[in-house]
């Protein structure tokens, strides 16, 4: 598979349409089954964080405090990611905040995204919920630190990727898997999957 850029935000909210920020920002570049480079930074977007959202990331508004402004994050990782094409578990959610806070400094996204969630939800229907620290334990995955912390969750986002391009190509024949290739898994009804890629092979 093509090098690809996986990225994951821990964030105030659910939306940015509601207002939430971006709180800390991981991107991972996957070349070859393997994690080559990686970019984490926390990012103070002048927004406080709910009790619950310190909870559970252990990202506190002290901590943000002291994090260089969300503006420069952006670009830092923006520079990082350049032209890769994209990843992240459950894309919706990490697309809608990489589009709002490119936005927020007059830039646009340059690739499209890839899910990780919906690919396995294909591959892995029986999973017992395809979450990412379960999916984790399920594939017997490394666990790369805390959850919900950005830097630990895409590098087992990218773990999982890879597994996944790992079992797509067993089960299947397929001599690669691209990132192409998984946006149009990830868009198929469960039961047409078998078929759609017996005709690849």
């Amino acid at each position: 598979m093509e090098a690809v850029a996986v990225i994951d935000f821990e964030t105030t909210g659910l939306s940015p349409e509601q207002g939430s920020r971006a709180t800390e920002i991981a991107a991972v570049i996957v070349r070859n089954g393997k994690v080559v480079d990686r970019y984490q930074s926390l990012m103070n977007a002048g927004v406080r964080i709910p009790p619950f959202i310190e909870e559970l990331t252990g990202i506190s508004n002290g901590m943000i405090g002291k994090a260089p402004p969300a503006a420069d994050v952006m670009r830092e990782v923006s520079d990082f990611v350049g032209d890769f094409p994209l990843v992240a578990h459950n894309a919706s959610f990490d697309r809608k905040f990489w589009d709002a806070e490119l936005k927020r400094i007059q830039r646009k996204r340059r690739a499209e995204f890839a899910c990780s969630m919906l690919v396995a939800r294909r591959v892995f229907p029986q999973a017992p919920s395809h979450k990412l620290g379960t999916l984790v334990k399920f594939a017997k995955l490394p666990v790369a630190g805390r959850s919900h912390r950005a830097l630990a969750d895409a590098e087992m986002a990218a773990s999982l990727l890879v597994f996944l391009e790992v079992e797509l190509c067993r089960r299947y024949g397929l001599s690669q898997v691209t990132h192409e290739l998984l946006r149009k898994i990830q868009v198929l009804q469960k039961h047409q999957l078998g078929n759609y890629l017996e005709g690849l092979s």
